[in-house]
């Protein structure tokens, strides 16, 4: 028997179309700290593109709370609306920290390691994005969930070598404090991407 939120969901299903413009979101503001990264110093105004992403979650997840206030029946379980919603905009906000760090603590040239760990930021909002259409009829996201866990585990591994690099060569202490925020900022936007599939995963599992 179908779920009384399927029955009477609204037939432009607009949550739907939210997610996924904040899943977009994700992907283009990784983009961009992947960019930024790998050209920086020479294109610092690319932190405020990055910044108008994370204004644009901010506004996404404003209008999905302002929908979610005047809908009577919602087509997925309201928490899970405010889980999903919460766990993109972290994704986005994580990206501008790194990038703001980038410009306040004056980096003059970037870690391989940082480059390589925005890359894998990027591949994890694409699989994210690429999932988050199957919402809408609830299909199996198992293919990209599993990678988005891979692409987390390299994370780890990449954020556990490049702080014991900063220990290892002799670098100054303030330097080593600097890189050892960016490189937790950009583990957090990794981590955030695992748990915003987790989250997805569980809202299709619940409604299939």
């Amino acid at each position: 028997m179908a779920r009384l939120s399927q029955v009477f969901a609204p037939k432009d299903r607009e949550f739907f179309d939210l997610f996924e413009e904040a899943a977009g979101n994700t992907v283009r503001a990784s983009d961009l700290l992947d960019q930024m990264l790998r050209s920086w110093p020479d294109k610092p105004e690319l932190a405020r593109e990055i910044l108008i992403c994370e204004q644009d979650g901010d506004r996404i997840t404003h209008d999905i709370i302002k929908r979610l206030n005047n809908t009577f029946v919602t087509p997925i379980d309201r928490e899970d609306i405010l889980g999903l919603a919460s766990a993109l905009d972290d994704i986005v906000d994580f990206t501008e920290e790194v990038a703001d760090y980038l410009g306040l603590y004056k980096i003059e040239a970037p870690m391989e390691q940082a480059q390589r760990l925005a890359h894998v930021l990027l591949q994890a909002c694409r699989q994210l994005a690429e999932a988050m259409p199957r919402l809408r009829d609830f299909r199996d996201l198992s293919h990209y969930t599993v990678e988005i866990n891979r692409l987390e585990n390299d994370g780890d591994r990449i954020v556990r070598e490049a702080i014991a690099s900063l220990f290892d060569n002799g670098i100054d202490p303030m330097v080593v404090i600097r890189w050892k925020d960016i490189f937790e900022r950009l583990e957090d936007a990794i981590d955030a991407t695992e748990h915003a599939a987790n989250v997805l995963e569980a809202i299709v599992i619940k409604n299939a």
